[in-house]
């Protein structure tokens, strides 16, 4: 049956006239007593009869009265994008992938957050993949958040905040009892992350512009690894600025400025485009951009309906 029929005769029995069911429906009293006549057919009941100066409904009428009224709220919640959405009620498993640095910082109040409005949904953190592979496309993640490259075409993507490198020591390394400038940072022991065992970086190519190089002592696959052994050791790791506090006071270390020319690292999310218009995934990404901006300082209040 044509929806249109449906909503003319909600509006007839709702207001058991065809002339505020017109001014309800905002078309002409002619047009809905033309509907009427082709519902009367298609029902093989008359719905409305006459009585004195008004209307009533008969029998079939009243029985079809909530049906119809409610068979509408279900087709406008299909077709009304987000309509009827209730997180409390949602039951789904959410994949996020990012790196361990942004990991530890999120997971927590992501998670926190989540639970508080949806405690049916679950979220598994992933690493890096170590091989730049369509997860998204494939459907194994639902969003990334990084550094975004290597992307497939038509992920979409949202930028949400900028962190600036910093380098990170133990407390009380050498390198802090003077000012920190490129030679002295330079002559430190540092130490890599990269999962796939890579040494040089962008740091070695603004060095080596001022004629200067580092020693990469140790490489390890994660940035959490990395705070653990500049703990331990004289060596000398990099973080970002103003991320996990009481985590590096916690384990005794202190940030610096690297005495270097670099780029900021801008941190976004991605996603597929065939989740763009769903709800639950719209507002677990909300979630997802609330929480990093929250993390990150940057946050005027819930990012929404990107």
């Amino acid at each position: 049956m044509d929806l249109n029929l449906l909503r003319v005769l909600d509006a007839l029995l709702q207001e058991n006239s065809v002339t505020r069911a017109a001014e309800r429906l905002g078309t002409s009293p002619a047009a809905v007593s033309r509907t009427l006549a082709r519902l009367r057919r298609t029902v093989g009941d008359p719905l409305l009869v006459r009585a004195g100066q008004g209307m009533v409904p008969t029998p079939r009428a009243v029985e079809l009265r909530e049906e119809v009224g409610a068979l509408l709220r279900g087709c406008d919640n299909v077709l009304r994008p987000g309509a009827g959405f209730d997180a409390a009620r949602l039951r789904r498993t959410f994949t996020v992938q990012a790196t361990d640095l942004l990991l530890v910082g999120l997971a927590g109040s992501l998670t926190d957050r989540i639970h508080a409005q949806a405690p049916h949904v679950d979220v598994v953190f992933l690493p890096e993949a170590v091989e730049g592979g369509p997860a998204l496309r494939q459907g194994r993640v639902d969003v990334e958040l990084g550094v975004l490259g290597n992307l497939d075409p038509e992920i979409r993507t949202r930028p949400l905040t900028r962190m600036t490198p910093v380098g990170i020591a133990r407390g009380g390394h050498p390198l802090f009892d003077g000012r920190i400038d490129a030679r002295r940072f330079a002559a430190a022991d540092h130490i890599g992350v990269s999962r796939l065992g890579k040494r040089l970086g962008p740091i070695d190519s603004a060095l080596a512009e001022l004629g200067l190089r580092r020693r990469i002592a140790a490489v390890v696959p994660s940035h959490t690894s990395a705070m653990m052994l500049a703990r331990d050791t004289d060596l000398v790791a990099l973080t970002v600025a103003d991320w996990l506090p009481g985590t590096i006071a916690a384990l005794g270390l202190r940030t610096f400025p690297i005495p270097l020319d670099l780029p900021s690292l801008d941190i976004g999310m991605a996603w597929h485009p065939r989740n763009s218009a769903d709800p639950g995934h719209r507002w677990f990404r909300d979630h997802v951009a609330d929480a990093v901006l929250a993390a990150s300082g940057t946050g005027d209040g819930p990012a929404r309906g990107r």
